[in-house]
């Protein structure tokens, strides 16, 4: 059985329990999503008009219909990459949205009508519904612009498509650095102020920029949801500094990079990319974000739904058979930290007497045939079924069906914190965690040493980067074929 325990990571601020600004419109998303607008809306407008037109509806020409329509489509996405259609520089110019898609869609037009005349068909198809389609087409693509254009706008005078960024050092690499971001795309990067990794040396900083302060004021910000990403800019020759740091920052959800002339220590398999003309090594990027994110949410509720209700005649029954078992309440409670090191409060089916001190706010691992586990408690901590209380917490969206498991908050080996004895331990919580995981399919369950612990992480911090539906799928066929045959589980 999974064991629940979580280091005690110091205090909570006021600041923590804010909302995470969301990370879902990217720019890259919302390119994808103006392409899917301008396709779906032309597929709809063609099948309309023929349905219209086309009446009663003649089967043996429907073929050729659709084949028109399929090639329209082919054409507008090859139309739109050429002319650079769903480019952030496009999307983002008011001058170039509406003017653009109208020219794409004029030549997807004169193609298809070349290819029907190269192919002496034209004859096929009505001219009254093909016309129509350009001129509806026509209108509806630039109305789509026009709406588009209005609310890009009204984002990005919120600032919505802006990276929130913190720079971190205060000489004058770190300044001119800041003076050419905040001169170049000002729709991509905005930038925050300036974090210096040593405190004693801010009051000798200069004015430029708003010095937010040190590293410890940083990660409240990066825990309240205020940065989307970071940059380190410390001199080259102060590695021990850069180490430092971007070890802190690697705990986060947040994207770091570091800037040029400073990678003189190495970060293996690390890319470069261009932020307003500078190269930027990136050193992690936030996971789940864009559409990973989306298609990561619609799993985790989809399969939540689907598993409490396929199983609520069994979750009754555990619940009965615990209420017969011994005296004491169904569910308890417990506290661990879920995403960005927030605390939540997961659900879980008792399983041991309802005095028993590991579920009080002392926490101690349980143990190979433990007195304080109940006779119902033995075999659903067995069988993982005392975890599916958590199905609620998936649908809160605290948690994920698939991801790292969460320990407990007072979980500790040998009075230290687990996020001191492992390195990296707490960059688990860059996702959220889930009911079962990579490590635990992988037999990484039960009792902990620090070894185990280490093997666990390195098995998560896998997981969360390489993580895929498919991946998803894996780790729950294989948590279900070893319900009944783990023996680390007790």
């Amino acid at each position: 059985m999974d064991q629940n325990f979580e280091p005690d990571n110091g205090a909570k601020t006021a600041r923590d329990t804010r909302a995470d600004r969301s990370a879902l419109m990217t720019p890259a998303l919302l390119r994808d999503l103006i392409r899917i607008g301008d396709l779906a809306l032309v597929g709809l407008l063609g099948c309309t008009i023929y349905l219209i037109r086309i009446h009663p509806v003649e089967p043996e020409r429907l073929g050729q219909y659709f084949a028109a329509l399929v090639l329209a489509l082919l054409l507008l996405a090859v139309t739109g990459q050429m002319l650079g259609l769903y480019q952030p520089s496009v999307i983002f110019e008011r001058r170039l949205r509406l003017g653009r898609s109208l020219a794409a869609w004029a030549l997807v037009f004169a193609a298809l009508l070349a290819v029907a005349f190269a192919l002496k068909i034209s004859d096929v198809y009505s001219r009254v519904w093909a016309f129509s389609w350009f001129l509806m087409g026509t209108s509806a693509l630039g109305l789509f612009r026009i709406a588009l254009s209005m609310w890009i706008e009204r984002q990005v005078s919120n600032g919505h498509f802006a990276n929130r960024t913190v720079i971190v050092g205060i000489d004058q690499q770190a300044k001119s650095l800041a003076d050419h971001l905040a001169q170049g795309d000002t729709l991509q990067t905005r930038i925050l102020g300036i974090i210096e990794d040593q405190s004693s040396r801010i009051i000798n900083a200069g004015a430029e920029y708003d010095h937010l302060g040190d590293l410890d004021t940083l990660t409240d910000m990066i825990r309240a949801g205020e940065v989307d990403q970071v940059i380190v800019a410390l001199p080259w020759q102060e590695t021990g500094r850069i180490r430092t740091v971007t070890y802190e920052l690697a705990q986060h959800p947040v994207t770091v990079y570091l800037a040029p002339g400073l990678a003189n220590f190495d970060f293996p398999g690390r890319t470069y990319v261009s932020i307003s003309g500078v190269p930027m090594l990136q050193l992690y990027s936030r996971p789940f974000s864009g559409w990973a994110r989306i298609v990561k949410g619609i799993e985790d509720r989809v399969a939540a739904t689907a598993l409490l209700v396929l199983l609520s005649p069994l979750l009754a029954f555990i619940a009965l058979a615990i209420k017969i078992d011994s005296p004491g309440p169904v569910l308890f409670r417990q506290t661990r930290y879920g995403f960005n090191n927030r605390p939540i409060d997961i659900y879980k089916f008792r399983s041991m007497k309802a005095d028993a001190d590991a579920e009080s706010v002392t926490v101690e691992q349980a143990t190979r045939n433990d007195p304080r586990v109940t006779t119902i408690g033995r075999f659903i901590r067995r069988t993982s079924l005392d975890e599916l209380p958590q199905l609620v917490n998936v649908l809160r969206g605290e948690m994920s069906v698939v991801g790292p498991r969460p320990h407990a908050a007072e979980a500790s080996i040998e009075g230290n914190p687990l996020n001191e004895v492992v390195e990296r331990y707490a960059a688990r919580h860059r996702v959220k965690p889930g009911i079962t995981g990579w490590a635990q399919v992988n037999g990484l369950r039960g009792e902990f040493d620090t070894e185990k612990l280490g093997r666990r992480v390195e098995y998560d911090l896998y997981y969360i980067d390489n993580w895929s539906v498919w991946f998803d799928l894996v780790i729950l066929a294989r948590s279900i074929a070893i319900i009944f045959g783990d023996k680390e589980a007790y």
